[in-house]
């Protein structure tokens, strides 16, 4: 496989799906999958972002960072946006309650290489994490980390993808919660 190079921040949006995603319409570059007793989760990160994707058998929800440009169909689209502002937003699918705040932060170059660090290190503990290829060969690579936590009939995830030559952190934090 080539280099993956991660498209600029203004590009990636968000969507939120109450149907499964085909996984070959985003390039999953590291996946890991969990089963509880009534649920599974799979988060895939990509070179644009990541993909979440919960269902209790019934209920499917799939939560995306994608190329504002990618191909995606519009048939179970619930939730879509761009990273222009921050943002909050939920919905409910079959009694499963959904919600996600979402936020762009632009930093100066030393609090991003010290956040950069603590992501890398708090993802490699706790998640799933992906290197981008670096757009120079000198500086931090783009980092995907997703850490998921279970909790009481609910689970949560908090993302971050970094976009070094931008000194830019896409954040999202999603909670889903069944009765």
């Amino acid at each position: 496989m080539g280099a993956l190079v991660r498209p600029a921040a203004a590009t990636v949006s968000f969507r939120l799906y109450d149907r499964p995603l085909h996984p070959e319409l985003f390039a999953a570059v590291a996946v890991r999958a969990v089963a509880r007793a009534g649920y599974r989760l799979t988060v895939r990160l990509t070179p644009a972002g990541h993909s979440l994707a919960w269902t209790d058998g019934t209920v499917h929800l799939e939560e995306l960072l994608c190329d504002s440009q990618s191909d995606l169909p519009s048939a179970g689209a619930r939730l879509a946006h761009s990273f222009s502002e921050n943002r909050r937003a939920r919905c409910t699918v079959g009694g499963i309650r959904y919600q996600v705040e979402t936020q762009a932060e632009r930093l100066d170059a030393e609090a991003f290489a010290h956040l950069h660090a603590e992501l890398l290190a708090d993802g490699e503990r706790k998640g799933l994490v992906f290197h981008c290829a670096a757009g120079n060969r000198i500086g931090l690579s783009p980092l995907g980390c997703v850490i998921a936590e279970e909790l009481p009939r609910a689970v949560s995830a908090v993302a971050f993808h970094t976009f070094p030559d931008e000194l830019t952190v896409l954040k999202t934090q999603s909670l889903i919660e069944w009765e």
